[in-house]
């Protein structure tokens, strides 16, 4: 018997169904059909082509421009292997997302407050830890995971070896740490701080199989989303209010932990080449994500799995065969949705700006993101 939270007890209250109701399969269509349309337009918005959407996103784009050139900077040493290591994945075709995030809050409330919108040279800093910090610590997750591909390409550890991949990886946040202490806010520095032990206690909940439901999303928080929290937190920090930090941190988390929800179900639905790494990595690695939480509901067999961390022959082709078959996809979705819904209600006091739109936007890509 697993313990903890039932998936089904944990959609959000927003919504006030009980999970009586939600298994009624009329009521779960229509519940579904409307969570499913863009966050945007049940936020009060028109309804924009997705070109549009898009170009709200990309709006940031002089904000982005150059962040890989500094962080590289930042990271100069001596040329030769360290060099190459640590600077591998700011090449400029990763998706940063985390900075993109950390501007569009920056001016967004920025422009609430001082009806201007600006990124301030603190808030760009953040920015740039929040990029050095993500790909420190998938520079750490590939050697505990033993992945052999990131972003389409190989691997750190796979191209140079596990423990020197390790020496990168501390050497990047190190040196996010020594840009972090030159903003010189101890607030700031607190909340940011705070983000490598959450990831660092979210590795340890990780490799702790309880298969509980709870438990997989606190993990998901400290891995994923306290990331995106806490330097959304730190960036308002720098310009606003206690409360409108805490406002941008619960933004932030929200939308962190429907990221990683999507990416998880992902794992399931997408090929490789689209994800640029291996699928099914997860069950092959003995973890039990949103999907297999969501199936073990309807097919118990899916317990016993969990618990021995899919290690039985054949376990990994029957749990892909059991979550397919359960509409455990759709329910993960719907739970991602509910914390982008969360997370658009964050938003609801700041005043009308394009950089506000554009974070309402973000949510609806990251709900409906193929990669």
């Amino acid at each position: 018997m697993l313990v903890g939270l039932s998936p089904r007890v944990v959609f959000r209250p927003i919504f006030r169904l009980h999970k009586c109701h939600i298994k009624r399969s009329s009521e779960w269509r229509r519940i579904y059909c409307f969570h499913s349309r863009p966050l945007s337009q049940r936020a009060g918005q028109q309804n924009t082509a997705n070109t549009d959407n898009v170009n709200l996103i990309n709006n940031v784009n002089g904000d982005l421009q150059g962040i890989h050139q500094d962080i590289n900077q930042i990271l100069d040493s001596k040329p030769g292997m360290l060099q190459n290591m640590c600077c591998y994945y700011f090449d400029g075709k990763g998706k940063s997302i985390r900075p993109r995030i950390v501007f569009l809050v920056s001016r967004a409330f920025n422009y609430h407050n001082f009806s201007k919108s600006f990124v301030s040279e603190d808030q760009r800093k953040v920015a740039l830890i929040s990029e050095m910090i993500h790909v420190g610590s998938l520079i750490h997750d590939d050697v505990v995971d033993f992945s052999d591909v990131r972003r389409g390409k190989m691997s750190v550890n796979s191209i140079c070896g596990d423990r020197k991949a390790l020496m990168a990886g501390n050497f990047v946040v190190s040196n996010a740490s020594r840009l972090l202490s030159s903003i010189g806010n101890a607030n700031v520095t607190v909340t940011i701080s705070q983000v490598i032990e959450d990831i660092v206690r979210g590795e340890f909940m990780q490799q702790d199989n309880q298969g509980s439901f709870n438990q997989y999303l606190k993990k998901t928080y400290k891995k994923t989303a306290s990331l995106v929290a806490n330097c959304c937190k730190a960036a308002v920090q720098l310009s606003s209010s206690k409360a409108q930090a805490e406002t941008a941190f619960e933004f932030g988390r929200n939308l962190g932990i429907a990221f990683q929800l999507v990416d998880d179900l992902l794992d399931f639905v997408s090929t490789s080449e689209s994800l640029g790494k291996p699928t099914a990595a997860d069950l092959k690695l003995g973890l039990a994500t949103a999907p297999v939480l969501f199936a073990s509901e309807k097919h118990p067999l899916l317990h016993d799995m969990i618990l021995r961390r899919f290690q039985h022959k054949h376990d990994v082709e029957e749990a892909l065969k059991l979550v397919a078959n359960s509409g455990a996809i759709e329910d993960t979705r719907l739970l991602a949705t509910q914390y982008c819904h969360d997370a658009v209600r964050c938003l609801e006091h700041l005043k009308p700006s394009p950089e506000k739109d554009a974070l309402i936007q973000v949510t609806d890509l990251v709900v409906n993101r193929s990669k």
